[in-house]
């Protein structure tokens, strides 16, 4: 079956539309990486922000285990800006092998707050309301 110049044309516009759509509704505008100054969000206290970072291991903190489970350390991002990381543990593994010192990649929410602000959602979504985050650290994806 040949189609004519016009049918394909829609067919095309259709397509683009549908890419388009999908584009859209994938995109956060609240979501941000290193290349926007994670110190202006600080700065203007910005909250619910997905942020990625590059960040190495400050200080390891006890568990928090009251309600879900959270593994807590401090990470320090290059501008020396420190951040306390809450990683769920209920619903993501463990960073066993965590020391200080060691080099992350992050993707998370960040909430700000006057001590530095917290990093969670560092874990996929079971309920898929949310977007997925991560840590890598030595290969691995903790998500």
């Amino acid at each position: 079956m040949s189609l004519r110049p016009r049918q394909k044309q829609r067919i095309w516009l259709i397509i683009g539309f549908l890419v388009l759509g999908y584009a859209a509704s994938k995109f956060d505008p609240n979501s941000v990486t290193e290349t926007t100054s994670f110190e202006q969000i600080y700065q203007q206290q910005q909250s619910d922000v997905q942020i990625e970072l590059n960040a190495i291991v400050k200080k390891l903190l006890p568990d928090d285990n009251n309600g879900r489970r959270h593994q807590r350390f401090i990470i320090q991002l290059a501008s020396g800006h420190t951040i306390l990381v809450a990683h769920n543990i209920d619903l993501a593994a463990r960073i066993d092998k965590l020391k200080v010192g060691d080099k992350l990649s992050l993707f998370g929410e960040y909430e700000w707050n006057e001590k530095g602000g917290v990093l969670h959602w560092t874990h996929h979504d079971p309920a898929q309301r949310h977007i997925d985050g991560w840590i890598r650290h030595q290969g691995s994806q903790y998500q």
